[in-house]
């Protein structure tokens, strides 16, 4: 076996593991449209760039640190950071609403607050409750600019679901 192929195999190998974190992250409902949505991410592509445009080569795209939480009796487990290059907008364009609300879900945990704050704008204003878990993270990072959107978000509709969230996870609350 040849380096190009080693390289391969080990790339294929970590791609499965980002997916499979990815996976922890969202309730099992969700999974077939969260694989629809891991077929855009570009896992292949470990330099990123930082809000500066300097790029930066990264050993792992998914930070090990990871929060979990319970929704719905079940534990989900959402990374902490990700470094993911930012997305082909054309293969966004494929996307169902409801694999575009998973996908900005997931560059919610972005490193770069610029995308953070993109994607909650982008975030649905219908939410569902699975979403609940990435908002409440962003108010806990305190990010003065990511406040008043997350504002918009948590509404008459979504309220009930923050007061699930918070019943369900009363230590990660604190």
């Amino acid at each position: 076996m040849n380096a190009a192929e080693m390289l391969k195999i080990f790339k294929g190998n970590i791609t499965s593991e980002y997916k499979e974190r990815l996976t922890k992250a969202f309730p099992k409902k969700l999974h077939s449209d969260l694989n629809e949505v891991l077929k855009i991410i570009p896992f292949d592509n470990n330099k990123v760039k930082l809000f500066d445009g300097t790029i930066h080569q990264v050993d792992n795209l998914i930070h090990e640190n990871e929060l979990d939480v319970v929704l719905d009796n079940e534990t989900l487990t959402i990374p902490y950071r990700l470094y993911f290059d930012e997305l082909n907008p054309e293969l966004e364009k494929t996307l169902t609403d409801k694999q575009k609300d998973i996908l900005n879900c997931i560059y919610l945990r972005h490193h770069n607050g610029h995308l953070r704050e993109e994607r909650l704008n982008l975030l649905s204003d219908n939410l569902e409750k699975w979403t609940v878990p990435f908002l409440i993270q962003l108010i806990g990072e305190y990010i003065y600019e990511l406040l008043p959107i997350i504002d918009k978000k948590v509404n008459e509709n979504t309220l009930d679901f923050c007061a699930e969230f918070r019943d369900e996870n009363s230590i990660y609350w604190q």
